[in-house]
């Protein structure tokens, strides 16, 4: 039985990140993707020119409208942009309670550009946090999360046990923003913590990794991969993806989405 995933995040009009690549992402894994689509964004692989919001009734609407027909067997949140759009999420999913909720509390581009309101951070912490399978936080996401300092593999682990005594099931500290010659991602449940470590790749094509991961990890999801499994083989088709990536662009390049699934990687 082919399983379904929803995608709720923005349009990236480049294609490397937010609904573009979870869909990439979704096919690759052998999952259906569906979408609900909050914001429409003018950018490419340079920066981000420009952010429309979507209208809160709208995102609404598309959400209702694949619940009633196409229910999911796992989901994720990307980009929301507004404090409007993440209570309108927030109130949806608490509505519908889907299984294994994925949470990428997308807040800056690969480019540096903001994409959410500040004033948009709190009720992230305090609405979407609190419902999710997982949330898989950056560096610089997990330090507004939890309002401390997150650099070290011991204050990755930190931050993760505050997301979790949020009421999140799991979170994945990402470290790709880090230094070093190696990358360490921080997975915290409230039962274990487990540390992964790839070499780090010297390259510009990494436009949409974390819209990619989170992608990656809800089809493992969708599939009835346990969490570490499907975080697992996420991780490595995402290494892959960079290290394979087609090099386009003049800036900040996307991944290389045809990159093959491996069944191994957990």
């Amino acid at each position: 039985m082919t399983r379904i995933a929803l995608t709720i995040a923005g349009s990236d009009s480049g294609g490397g990140a937010g609904i573009q690549a979870d869909l990439k992402t979704f096919h690759q894994f052998g999952v259906f993707g569906t979408s609900v689509i909050t914001a429409v964004t003018a950018q490419n692989t340079r920066g981000v020119q420009a952010v429309y919001p979507i209208a809160p009734d709208a995102v609404r609407a598309q959400f209702d409208a694949v619940a009633a027909d196409l229910p999911p067997a796992a989901v994720k949140t990307g980009m929301l942009a507004t404090v409007e759009l993440v209570n309108v999420v927030a109130a949806a999913l608490a509505d519908h309670r889907f299984p294994h909720y994925v949470c990428d509390p997308v807040m800056v581009a690969t480019s540096g550009d903001r994409l959410l309101d500040a004033n948009a951070e709190r009720t992230v912490r305090d609405s979407l946090v609190p419902l999710a399978t997982l949330v898989t936080p950056n560096l610089a996401e997990a330090a507004i999360l939890t309002d401390a300092t997150v650099e070290s593999p011991e204050q990755m682990e930190r931050a993760g046990r505050a997301l979790v005594a949020l009421g999140a099931r799991a979170a994945l500290i990402k470290g790709g923003h880090g230094a070093g010659r190696e990358v360490t991602d921080v997975l915290v449940t409230a039962t274990a913590v487990r540390v992964f470590t790839a070499r780090r790749l010297d390259t510009a094509s990494t436009h949409g990794t974390g819209c990619t991961l989170s992608a990656a990890i809800t089809a493992g999801l969708a599939l009835g991969d346990p969490l570490a499994d499907a975080v697992a083989r996420a991780l490595d088709f995402v290494h892959r993806a960079i290290a394979t990536a087609p090099g386009l662009g003049g800036g900040q390049g996307p991944l290389n989405h045809f990159t093959p699934v491996s069944r191994n990687a957990g």
